[in-house]
């Protein structure tokens, strides 16, 4: 494996920076992605979603709590977005209780177009925790991840 220190501020940036995921489940026995919104915790431990019971992909995580979250740098137009940085998380989702009022004051400081879906009572969230990370930090630079080397990257950037 690289040296962390190689990598790990990339990853950092890439996390604290984007918004969108998408949040691969499985339906019915078959996979399926969607695009949400998301929210790392400060040490990377896990990675927050706020999402509808009527979502398939909620149903799905109910039913199965094994996730994998992609999360990719914003295309630039470059020409060839293959050089584009990504992640994909693979972890375990768990609904959390209540209304979380901390996490929904952190989440609508980076989403605070999203306020309604707080009125609405089908809302709620989930926390994926990690087991494991691919992160691509270019074409041909590849780094496996445990979920403690992921963790170690919040200290970066």
């Amino acid at each position: 494996m690289a040296d962390p220190a190689k990598y790990a501020s990339d990853l950092a940036a890439l996390l604290r920076r984007e918004r969108l995921a998408h949040l691969a489940t499985l339906r019915q026995g078959a996979p399926m992605a969607s695009m949400t919104l998301f929210l790392p915790e400060a040490g990377f431990a896990g990675f927050l979603v706020h999402v509808s019971r009527l979502a398939w992909h909620t149903q799905d995580m109910a039913h199965f709590p094994d996730v994998a979250l992609s999360i990719a740098e914003t295309d630039d137009g470059r020409a060839d977005p293959f050089t584009l940085k990504r992640v994909s998380i693979r972890g375990a989702a768990a609904q959390l209780p209540g209304e979380q009022p901390e996490l929904k004051a952190s989440w609508l400081k980076k989403y605070p177009e999203q306020e309604i879906n707080f009125e609405l009572a089908d809302f709620s969230f989930w926390r994926i925790a990690p087991r494991d990370a691919r992160f691509v930090a270019g074409f041909g630079r590849i780094h496996n991840l445990s979920a403690a080397d992921l963790a170690a990257c919040a200290n970066s950037g």
